[in-house]
C-alpha cells in the first residue's frame, strides 16, 4: 500500500497560518548578490526583532502603500534594502529633520524615523528635540544598544558609567564622559509629544511589550495625533563582546538598571487629530503672494517656457566669493520658477564673506527634481581656475564648460564637452563695471542652452536686483553675453 505524494501547497493550505514573513518585508533582500533571505545584522542583534515589529505594525494597520521609512547612518542604514515600503536616507542624526520634510510634503503619510543611539542622541540631538517639540506627527524608533556599533564600538551618549568602549578603555566615567543621556525622559517633558516609552528586548514578555508599543506608536500618526517614540533597549552582541543569549541577559539586569522600562507620556485618549496642512498655492497666485504686479512683469511675459523643448538642465556654478556664484544661481532658479519649471538652488561657500571658496548647485527640470545636489553637472560655469580643476572632471559628455580665462589648460582639455573660454570679467568691466562678469557668463548660458524664455529672465532680474543702475547694467551684461556665444558659436559647436 502506497501513500500519495502531497505538496508542499497542498500541505499548508490544509493549516490556517499564524505566523510569517511580513508582506511590508521584500521576497528577498538584494543587498547582495549572495545570501539573500539575510539581512546583514549579526546574530543576536536587535534590529532584526526591532524591523519585525515594525513591518508586523505596518502590515496590521494597512499602511504599507503610503508607509515612508527614513533611515540615517548606522547599523540601521540598509532599511531600504529589508523593508517594501518607500525610503529615504539621511545624513548621519537627520533623520528627524528629512522626516518632518516628507510627512510636511506628503501629509497622507505615514512617516517612520529608525535610528540607533549614537545617530539620534549624539549627532542628532538637536533634531530630535526640536522635531519633539514641534509635535511633528512622525513616529520614531530609537534603537538604544549603548555603543557606537556600526563604527566599531565608541562611546556613545547612552554608553553607561563603567562600561568599555574603544574610546573609554578604562570604562565611562562621570568627570571625562559625563551621565548616560535618557531621551525618552528628557523628551517627556516637553507638551507636544503624545506618546513616549522605553521597551526592551530582553525577554519573551518584553518583545511582546515592545511589538505593541511599536503598533501603538505608528497607529498615532494614522490618526493624526503627533509625535510619538518608542526606545528600544537592544542587544549588541558582537560589540558588547557577549554571545547573543548573554547579551540579551545584560539588557535585563545591567542596562534597565540605568534605563528603566516604562511609558513616560502618554496622551493618546486626549489628544485630538491634529488638522491637516493647507494646500500650497496655485502657481498662478504666486505673482500675488510675492506682492508682483501685472504691470511689474515685462511686456509679453507668458509665465510658461516652450513646452516642446525638454529640460533638464543640472549646473554647477563655482568661483571666488564675491564674484556674484549665487547670484548667478539664484537668477537660474527664479527665472525657472517664472517659466512654470521645477527648479531647485543650493548654495555652498566657506566662511569667508570675500574671496573664500564658492559655489552653487542649479536644477531646472519639467519633472519633480529628486536630489538639489549636482554631482555631474551638464553645464560648469566656472569663474576661475581653480574652479575649473575641482569640477571639470564631473561634467558629463557633451555638457558645456563656461570658464572665465583666455582657454582650458592643456592638462584639463576634455575632448567630449563644449567649451566657451573667455575673459569674462574684462567684458563686464568694457561695459561699465567687472563686477557684472557673472552676467555675462550667464547670457552666454542661456543663448547656448535656450530653455529659459527672455521675459523670465528679465523679470527674474528686477525680482532679485533692486537698484535702477544695476538692472540697466545687467541687462546689457546678458545681451553682450548672448552675443559673445553667438560670435564664438562656430568655434564652440563641434564637440572635440
Amino acid at each position: 500500500m502506497s501513500n500519495p505524494l502531497i505538496t508542499e501547497d497542498e500541505l499548508i493550505s490544509e493549516y490556517t497560518v499564524a505566523h510569517g514573513r511580513a508582506k511590508s518585508f521584500f521576497p528577498r533582500f538584494e543587498r547582495k548578490a549572495e545570501l539573500q533571505h539575510q539581512t546583514h545584522f549579526c546574530p543576536g542583534c536587535g534590529h532584526g526583532v526591532i524591523h519585525k515589529m515594525l513591518a508586523r505594525a505596518i502590515d496590521e494597520l494597512g499602511i504599507q502603500d503610503r508607509t515612508i521609512i527614513v533611515g540615517p547612518v548606522g547599523c540601521s542604514v540598509f532599511t531600504y534594502h529589508y523593508f517594501d515600503v518607500g525610503g529615504m536616507q539621511a545624513a548621519h542624526g537627520r533623520a528627524p529633520a528629512v522626516a518632518t520634510a516628507a510627512k510636511r510634503t506628503r501629509p497622507e503619510s505615514v512617516v517612520v524615523s529608525y535610528q540607533g543611539d549614537g545617530d539620534l542622541a549624539a549627532i542628532g540631538s538637536a533634531e530630535i528635540l526640536h522635531a519633539a517639540n514641534r509635535g511633528e506627527n512622525i513616529t520614531v524608533i530609537f534603537v538604544n544598544n549603548a555603543i557606537y556599533s556600526m563604527t566599531g564600538g565608541q562611546v556613545a551618549p547612552t554608553t553607561l558609567i563603567g562600561m568599555k568602549s574603544n574610546t573609554t578603555p578604562g570604562g565611562r566615567t562621570v568627570a571625562n564622559e559625563g551621565y548616560p543621556m535618557h531621551v525618552s525622559e528628557m523628551l517627556a517633558t516637553l507638551e507636544a509629544p503624545v506618546f513616549i516609552a522605553r521597551v526592551g528586548l530582553g525577554d519573551n514578555k518584553q518583545i511582546a511589550q515592545a511589538q505593541r508599543a511599536v503598533k501603538k506608536a505608528v497607529e498615532n500618526q494614522v490618526k493624526g495625533l503627533g509625535f510619538s517614540l518608542v526606545e528600544v533597549l537592544s542587544p549588541c552582541p558582537t560589540i558588547w563582546k557577549l554571545s547573543p543569549v548573554a547579551a540579551q541577559h545584560w539588557v535585563t539586569e545591567v542596562m534597565e538598571k540605568t534605563f528603566p522600562l516604562g511609558v513616560f507620556c502618554d496622551k493618546t485618549k486626549e489628544a485630538a487629530p491634529r488638522a491637516l496642512p493647507e494646500p500650497g498655492p496655485a502657481l498662478a497666485e504666486i505673482p500675488r503672494i510675492l506682492g508682483v504686479a501685472d504691470e511689474d512683469l515685462p511686456e509679453g511675459h507668458s509665465g510658461a517656457c516652450d513646452s516642446a523643448v525638454e529640460v533638464d538642465l543640472r549646473v554647477r556654478v563655482a568661483g571666488f566669493g564675491g564674484q556674484g556664484v549665487l547670484l548667478l544661481g539664484e537668477m537660474l532658479a527664479e527665472a525657472g520658477l517664472d517659466a512654470g519649471l521645477e527648479v531647485s538652488w543650493l548654495p555652498s561657500y566657506g566662511p569667508e564673506i570675500r574671496s573664500g571658496t564658492s559655489n552653487c548647485h542649479v536644477r531646472l527640470s519639467r519633472q519633480p527634481i529628486d536630489s538639489p545636489m549636482v554631482m555631474q553637472p551638464n553645464v560648469l560655469v566656472a569663474m576661475n581656475e581653480p574652479s575649473l580643476r575641482k569640477f571639470i572632471a564631473g561634467v558629463r559628455p557633451g555638457g558645456w564648460i563656461f570658464y572665465n580665462g583666455d582657454s582650458i589648460p592643456e592638462d584639463c582639455a576634455r575632448p567630449d564637452v563644449r567649451v566657451l573660454a573667455a575673459q569674462f570679467t574684462h567684458v563686464a568691466d568694457e561695459i561699465g563695471d567687472a563686477r557684472a562678469g557673472n552676467m555675462v557668463m550667464l547670457g552666454s548660458l542661456l543663448q547656448a542652452t535656450g530653455v529659459l524664455p527672455r521675459v523670465s529672465v528679465d523679470a527674474a532680474l528686477r525680482r532679485l536686483v533692486k537698484h535702477k543702475k544695476w538692472v540697466e547694467l545687467d541687462e546689457r551684461a546678458l545681451d553682450r553675453g548672448r552675443a559673445l556665444y553667438r560670435e564664438s558659436c562656430e568655434e564652440v559647436c563641434s564637440v572635440g
